[in-house]
């Protein structure tokens, strides 16, 4: 009875461990037409642009306190009849995201996010 119990308890904290610092984004209700690949032989011509976002989580990454918002990067970047092709988000921790991590025992969780991409057609926006 113990013992499955303690499965139990270790396999939701699993759960919740892998599910940390998760981001979602989707692009069906953005506005403009977003491509994440082009075909090699034909890259996307337009602006490019690259703007970088520092979320930050609680506990381990399981609570959020600030999440990157892929619709505000975009809404700076794409004007009016504009799309964005090439569209890439990476995430990576930094050294300093890592040092404050460990000074705060995995308490603070802060991590980078970068959004880079093309502006292709109409009129783009000033890049932030």
């Amino acid at each position: 009875m113990i013992r499955s119990a303690l499965v139990r308890g270790s396999l939701v904290a699993l759960a919740l461990a892998v599910s940390g610092c998760a981001l979602t984004f989707d692009s069906t209700h953005l506005g403009v037409p977003v491509t994440m690949a082009e075909a090699a032989q034909a890259p996307a011509a337009g602006t490019p642009f690259r703007v970088t976002k520092h979320p930050v989580y609680l506990l381990l990454g399981l609570i959020s306190v600030s999440r990157p918002n892929l619709e505000d990067v975009l809404a700076g970047q794409v004007g009016t009849g504009a799309s964005v092709a090439s569209l890439q988000i990476k995430v990576r921790s930094r050294w300093s995201d890592l040092l404050v991590t460990a000074l705060t025992l995995g308490l603070i969780v802060p991590r980078s996010v970068t959004f880079e991409g093309v502006v292709v057609g109409g009129r783009a926006a000033d890049s932030r």
